[in-house]
């Protein structure tokens, strides 16, 4: 739905407001869509532009609407969360943030493949929810500590090798060998899930220092989101020492 005409104003100045984040919402359930926007649309940073209760209509309208950021469950009709996100992520039509149940099962590594720019659980604090569709907005990913644990108790005694998902790019394990040392301390807290702000106070740096840091980690391993860094490392065993 087209938003009211803009009127004449102010010349812009460096302190206009900064652009709000575009929601598309994806859940099959009406109940909870509703509860999902409302909880987004508290944030005055953030604008819900459309729902679907499918699929094909989430791709479509991510097409039509152009959101920064699709919220997207998994388990849809007509079309599932996990082939939705593929082709968006495919067309560059926005990040997704996929909706997820505790179980990591084949949906959940589907959505690796598909090139998810996060997870979050169903049952996350509204607090939770608003900041990781912040994150994945501005393209740094999310991964909570629950799901990372998860992850990690997945992959922990496997070698790459017997690893079945298909996620990370050809020569991203030996380009691990190019970081240094403090971009692995980094890789390492990103593997557990910890949030910028959360990395910063660990590693005692600057939050924007940490930003600076994953960007060069993501650059450097080939890689398009925090969440597969967190794989790589987890396969790896790249674990925050002393």
């Amino acid at each position: 739905m087209a938003g009211p005409t803009p009127t004449a104003g102010p010349a812009p100045t460096s302190s206009s407001p900064t652009p709000r984040i575009r929601v598309l919402v994806a859940d099959d359930q009406a109940a909870v869509r509703s509860g999902l926007v409302l909880v987004l649309q508290t944030d005055p940073d953030i604008t819900v532009v459309g729902e679907a209760g499918d699929g094909e209509t989430a791709v479509r309208l991510a097409a039509e609407l152009r959101p920064d950021v699709v919220l997207m469950d998994v388990q849809m009709p007509q079309l599932n969360g996990v082939a939705a996100t593929r082709r968006i992520v495919e067309r560059g039509l926005a990040e997704v943030l996929v909706l997820t149940t505790f179980d990591l099962n084949e949906y959940i590594f589907g959505a690796l493949r598909a090139g998810a720019g996060g997870f979050i659980l169903k049952n996350a604090e509204p607090a939770v929810l608003v900041s990781a569709v912040r994150e994945v907005a501005h393209g740094d990913g999310f991964l909570t500590p629950a799901i990372a644990r998860r992850l990690i108790t997945e992959f922990a005694g496997r070698p790459p090798s017997a690893v079945p998902i298909p996620t990370l790019p050809d020569g991203s394990s030996r380009a691990l060998e190019t970081l240094t040392k403090r971009e692995l301390e980094v890789l390492a807290c990103i593997s557990q899930g910890l949030a910028n702000s959360a990395i910063a106070e660990t590693l005692n740096l600057a939050e924007g220092t940490v930003k600076t840091h994953t960007s060069r980690i993501l650059s450097k391993l080939n890689l398009r989101s925090r969440v597969q860094a967190a794989i790589l490392a987890q396969q790896h065993g790249v674990v925050l020492r002393g």
